[in-house]
């Protein structure tokens, strides 16, 4: 049922306070929109531009009463929130976007594959293991494989390689017996993402599709467009749409996709709020995953999410501090007059932590890629 257009400048609630939140939380107010965030860190990005920041958990039943009786629309910047909390929320009549139950999904990996697979689409093999009885059998269609936790894994967290049976039951035993998924590694030829918009009405856009590259299972560069051949994209961007439909999803959800040899696409995981591969809207399209997310939870027609420009988007790890959190070398960054930064206001760089990204635009993909490589190293 569609909602009568929220307009600003009313309040609108986000659940979390991280990078992404703060980016929202920045479309909103340039909308003309108010936010309040909640987030227990009194520190979050997000804080720092919202005109209410909530400082309390997630569960806490007076900080969500608060959302109910201030906010026009909810939603989240991340898929670990308490999906109950979400629920409750739109029990009080507030209009909630993504569902706590699409939520639900997406933060179970044994739920999410296996919705996926009900949605008539592709992932790899994989096994359920809810206990290490599951692991008795012959685990050999799943190997060598990837023992990853079900639930609260992320960047590569909650995941060990395994080539044996004898690894896997160890792996098990070191997770402490937690739920996971064992899944088969297959011979990839390049991961890619999504990104589809969808309003309560069933209006959906697509970005154009990105290609990722990770290390150490932390993202590094998204490349737009993708490398690969225009039948793949479609059949990307086609197989996400099909995914937020069969959700009924409202919001922006991410796909995430490994490419196979012979032109085969497999969904990896999907993520139900705007992604780090989707940064590069900020710059490079026509309306950014972060607008989107608002047009969505507002029952407003999304954007157009049309390129402008190749690009390549960067991301800026901890790893790139020095000591006492002196900061990287920004004047090439900053001087080249078609790169973008973005910091995210976090007041201490860790290894591995997300600190912020950039993003070159360029007349082609590969032109962005060099010279983003190229700033990357002088920082």
């Amino acid at each position: 049922m569609a909602i009568k257009p929220i307009l600003p400048p009313a309040m609108l609630g986000i659940l979390g306070g991280g990078q992404l939140g703060r980016m929202f939380t920045v479309a909103a107010k340039t909308m003309g929109y108010q936010v309040t965030v909640l987030d227990p860190d009194p520190h979050s990005p997000a804080a720092d531009f919202a005109d209410i920041h909530i400082a309390r958990p997630y569960t806490d039943p007076q900080a969500l009463a608060q959302l109910a009786q201030t906010c026009a629309a909810i939603t989240t910047e991340f898929e670990n929130v308490n999906a109950d909390s979400m629920r409750w929320l739109a029990q009080q009549g507030v209009p909630v976007s993504p569902s706590g139950e699409s939520v639900a999904i997406a933060q179970d990996r044994i739920a999410e594959k296996t919705f996926i697979r009900g949605a008539g689409l592709d992932t790899a093999p994989f096994l359920a293991v809810n206990n290490a009885g599951d692991l008795a059998g012959d685990l050999s269609p799943y190997l060598p494989g990837i023992l990853k936790t079900a639930r609260m894994g992320y960047d590569g967290k909650g995941q060990v390689r395994v080539n044996s049976a004898e690894e896997a039951r160890l792996a098990m035993s070191n997770m402490k017996h937690q739920a996971c998924v064992l899944e088969k590694m297959l011979p990839l030829v390049a991961e890619v993402s999504a990104i589809v918009t969808r309003t309560c009405a069933g209006e959906a856009a697509c970005f154009p599709v990105a290609e990722n590259q990770h290390v150490n299972g932390i993202l590094d560069i998204s490349i737009v467009p993708a490398r690969i051949s225009q039948a793949l994209l479609d059949k990307a961007r086609s197989m996400a749409l099909q995914l937020v439909e069969k959700l009924d999803y409202v919001g922006v959800l991410a796909v995430e996709f490994f490419v196979l040899e012979g032109d085969r696409l497999v969904i990896n995981e999907m993520a139900p709020r705007p992604h780090n591969s989707g940064h590069y809207t900020l710059d490079a399209t026509v309306t950014s995953q972060f607008e989107q997310q608002v047009r969505a939870m507002c029952g407003l027609y999304p954007g157009r999410p049309d390129l402008l420009r190749p690009v390549v988007m960067v991301n800026l790890l901890g790893d790139s501090w020095g000591e006492n959190n002196a900061e990287p070398h920004w004047e090439v960054l900053l001087t080249a007059p078609n790169t973008k930064l973005h910091l995210y206001g976090k007041k201490e760089a860790r290894i591995g932590r997300k600190m912020g990204h950039f993003n070159v635009l360029a007349d082609t993909p590969d032109a962005a890629l060099e010279q983003a490589v190229a700033i990357k190293d002088t920082l």
